[in-house]
């Protein structure tokens, strides 16, 4: 079921209900992304949990008309949704820029039970800066958003066993947004230190990442309490859409951890 939920400035976000079961799962998409990411994840897991996956603002069919991106509010859309779900439990599904988001969010809303963080968050001691970040990203970005979507981001978001279908489905949806849309979206995740909310959350975090480039354990366990990961083999950046049959069993083993039936 469509439905609206309004963030804390305003927006219209967009969520869709599923399912039944306890806890409910909400699902975050990353960057340029939208709810249909989680399809896969939401026919697997439909008749076993309350399934909700979400636009954030500025993407899929939520409002676009925010003029302030932050991460603040980013995590206000996650909280506007969660607020207006009828569930005493919540687990948070944030992937690649909304790992971040979760985190913060989780701080705001009391029904969270548990965080699963998608590829994301990989080591909260390796921060990029908003500089560093305009000069690795963003200038490319602007000087000619089309090749750096189809030239450079492949090198760090797509594996070799990355299927063809998935990549063109996903360039074709990062070139749908000017470079300057592009930008503004994701910009927040480089204007604010994740090891401050980090450190303040109290739930158990969970991750299922590739093994693109490597976790750092040691380093995330300064910051989360309780955290853990498993690592997919054989994917990039999108675990969830490049093998979304093993990527469910191990969100399946987690999700049984987290609810103590295993």
């Amino acid at each position: 079921m469509e439905k609206y939920a309004q963030s804390s400035d305003g927006q219209n976000i967009h969520y869709k209900e599923s399912g039944q079961g306890s806890p409910s799962i909400l699902f975050v998409h990353g960057w340029l992304g939208n709810a249909e990411w989680w399809n896969s994840q939401q026919e697997h897991f439909k008749d076993s949990y309350h399934i909700v996956q979400m636009d954030l603002a500025g993407h899929g069919k939520s409002g676009t008309s925010r003029t302030e991106w932050t991460s603040a509010l980013y995590a206000d859309d996650i909280k506007a949704v969660a607020d207006q779900v009828d569930s005493s439990e919540i687990i948070l599904v944030g992937h690649s820029m909304s790992g971040a988001y979760v985190l913060e969010a989780s701080l705001k809303i009391p029904q969270v039970k548990a965080l699963i963080l998608i590829d994301t968050v990989k080591d909260l001691d390796e921060v990029i800066t908003e500089e560093k970040a305009e000069e690795f990203l963003f200038i490319h970005y602007r000087n000619d958003f089309k090749n750096a979507v189809e030239n450079i981001l492949p090198q760090y978001l797509f594996a070799e066993k990355t299927p063809s279908g998935v990549k063109r489905s996903l360039q074709d949806e990062f070139l749908q947004n000017t470079s300057e849309k592009a930008i503004d979206l994701l910009r927040p995740l480089y204007k604010k230190d994740l090891r401050e909310a980090a450190s303040q959350v109290q739930v158990p975090v969970r991750a299922i990442n590739s093994d693109n480039f490597p976790t750092n354990i040691e380093n995330n366990r300064k910051y989360l309490k309780d955290y853990n990961y498993t690592e997919i083999s054989g994917v990039g950046h999108y675990p969830m859409l490049e093998n979304p049959k093993e990527f469910n069993l191990i969100l399946n083993d987690i999700l049984k951890e987290i609810n103590g039936e295993r």
